[in-house]
């Protein structure tokens, strides 16, 4: 297989038109999704209620035709909840498995630092796995499985902060944002009578997805920029304000993303503006903050803007 750009931009375009009709002003977190979908990676949007996080993720589904669910995390969820249970049948006498909400192409979990630590780490092999194993058996789960998972910034109250073995399976994180003055009258407009989601169609079918997604693992990354991207990762785990810094998957995770933005701009090869522009929401969710520099007021993504500043950027790509 070869990467072949009109193709690849044909499929990104016919996506990102698709959720323009229903996410306004947010082309920033469009690309986003899709880069996540074009890297078969999951998504956590860290935003205020009622800024679209649900709708895009129901966009997405209905704009590639996959099967949807969305599960509201609360602190009495139980691993069984999301993964499914088996029940006695007394007619056959044996037990049959019922599948849980995790048995869907893209899944929206609501709110996830609701959950215990022990459900939340029922996501942990379908996160990095994408399969389910239940009472001994084991099972695979359709093709292209993705995780968008939301949280509250704001409130903590009920809440549990997610493990670092759950936020390192996240490929990025990003907010959405409120939309500019311009944007939310137009909204209005939009939403008067219904809203436009009930009328969205699909675009692309699920071969087109796959062909994307082997062909975004072509797109050319030359060895500086590699050794860059491992630079950048690298420079985390050794900055004093930081307790824990990116892993390795982290590091495959700047690669791939690059790879899927070159493809967005329409290029067969990655420049050293593609890392750049996807540090932050792929390094960021994995680095731990000293306490010390926690209570400085020192977040990952000043520490991460920090580092983007100071390693040097690769003369040629």
């Amino acid at each position: 297989m070869t990467v072949d750009l009109p193709l690849l931009s044909s499929t990104i375009n016919k996506i990102k038109d698709n959720l323009g009709k229903v996410i306004i002003g947010k082309e920033r977190s469009i690309d986003l999704v899709i880069i996540g979908l074009l890297c078969q990676g999951h998504i956590l949007i860290d935003d205020v209620p009622g800024v679209g996080k649900t709708v895009l993720a129901r966009a997405l589904a209905k704009s590639i035709d996959c099967e949807f669910k969305r599960i509201q995390f609360t602190p009495d969820m139980l691993p069984s909840d999301l993964t499914g249970v088996s029940i006695y049948n007394q007619k056959t006498n044996e037990f049959e498995f019922k599948p849980g909400p995790l048995f869907a192409q893209i899944v929206l979990a609501d709110e996830i630092n609701r959950a215990t630590p022990k459900t939340q780490s029922a996501l942990l092999e379908v996160m990095e796995e994408r399969q389910i194993t239940v009472d001994g058996m084991t099972y695979i789960l359709k093709p292209p499985f993705m995780v968008l998972a939301t949280q509250n910034p704001i409130e903590y109250e009920g809440t549990f902060p997610l493990p670092e073995a759950q936020l390192d399976r996240f490929l990025m994180r990003f907010k959405m944002g409120y939309p500019s003055l311009t944007t939310e009258i137009n909204i209005l407009s939009m939403q008067q009578l219904s809203h436009p989601i009930e009328h969205l169609t699909a675009v692309i079918d699920l071969d087109n997805i796959r062909t994307a997604q082997e062909m975004i693992k072509l797109i050319h990354v030359s060895e500086p920029i590699k050794r860059y991207i491992v630079e950048l990762a690298r420079a985390t785990r050794e900055h004093d304000d930081v307790y824990l810094g990116a892993s390795p998957r982290g590091s495959i995770g700047l690669l791939r993303t690059a790879q899927a933005k070159a493809a967005l701009e329409q290029r067969d090869y990655v420049l050293p503006d593609d890392v750049k522009d996807l540090a932050v929401p792929v390094l960021a969710h994995r680095v731990v903050v000293h306490p010390s520099a926690r209570i400085q007021d020192i977040k990952p993504e000043m520490i991460v803007e920090e580092i983007l500043n100071s390693v040097a950027i690769p003369m040629q790509a």
